[in-house]
């Protein structure tokens, strides 16, 4: 069980409108999210492209229900040509006042130079591999963000992603491997990492002091089997219902497994509930209910 005074948890809003695949959920309003994130029991909430980009607005939204800015993401391009090192760098000090006047603290990135998840291509078989020099650059880039984050009162988390360079476990260690401690955090998503051919337990096993944002969802296998013999894109994947929330009979992790080995570990920070399911046929509020109930039930959070 975790300390319920050093672990909060946080719903992704990708569960009620998609990011990656912004057809899914396209009618549902902001307002309409946060009032069934809260409804549901949460005390925060992850940002999404669709949320308003004014601090004043948002913070006002999210004050009138008791939520928290719980995380943001924020793509780098580090492994890129063309000035994007730079342009990535001065993006992201760009958003810093609008995370300061809300009150977000944790960041969490992915290097997404070549990926493949938001194209109608297979994800597994597509997905980027780095030269020694792009690797190089996606580290340094990190490094830098980490410690332009660090003076600001910010936290940058590094999000593995299918479809990405730094998608298995293998490709994490290297990541940590490279990368300073108090610079770059880890994100752990039970799912992503599943789907791009790793284990979600020995990762939380090889970096539980690294990990300082979790990201929580369920793995429906036949879709995954799918994905990996048919070799569907990550798009089709969605609309094929591979994800699910934590606690969802259908789904194939021992996510319970996992949150032992965190609260052994003495985790402190997030746990975001996601799910990235059409909400025409997995109704948001129900389905983040009942992951809300599980997580008390097995984590005491």
């Amino acid at each position: 069980m975790f300390d319920p005074g050093a672990v909060r948890v946080a719903a992704v809003p990708n569960g009620w409108h998609n990011d990656d695949l912004p057809e899914l959920g396209a009618d549902i309003s902001f307002e309409q999210m946060l009032s069934e994130m809260a409804l549901a029991g949460y005390a925060g909430t992850e940002l999404g492209s669709f949320y308003p980009t004014d601090a004043g607005t948002l913070k006002r939204a999210l004050d009138l229900r008791g939520l928290s800015a719980s995380g943001a993401w924020v793509s780098t391009y580090f492994a890129s040509h063309g000035g994007a090192y730079e342009s990535t760098l001065d993006d992201f000090r760009s958003q810093l006042p609008f995370f300061a006047a809300i009150g977000l603290r944790d960041v969490y990135v992915a290097e997404v130079t070549a990926a493949v998840h938001q194209l109608p291509v297979p994800a597994l078989a597509n997905r980027p591999v780095f030269d020694g020099a792009q690797w190089s650059a996606m580290v340094r880039g990190l490094g830098e963000m980490g410690r332009i984050a660090r003076d600001h009162g910010l936290r940058v988390h590094y999000h593995h992603h299918t479809g990405t360079a730094v998608q298995d476990n293998d490709d994490v260690d290297r990541l940590m491997a490279g990368t300073a401690p108090d610079e770059v955090a880890l994100l752990l998503d039970t799912a992503h990492i599943t789907v791009g051919g790793g284990d979600a337990l020995r990762l939380v096993k090889d970096h539980a002091d690294r990990i300082g944002h979790v990201h929580l969802k369920q793995v429906r296998e036949p879709v995954l089997t799918r994905m990996r013999t048919a070799g569907l894109s990550f798009w089709d994947a969605l609309r094929e219902g591979i994800f699910t929330v934590p606690g969802d009979p259908e789904g194939m992790l021992d996510i319970e497994a996992v949150l032992g080995v965190l609260a052994g570990a003495g985790y402190e920070g997030w746990l975001a509930v996601e799910a990235e399911q059409d909400p025409a046929t997995a109704n948001p509020l129900e389905y983040f209910r009942n992951a809300r109930a599980w997580l008390r039930e097995v984590a005491g959070v």
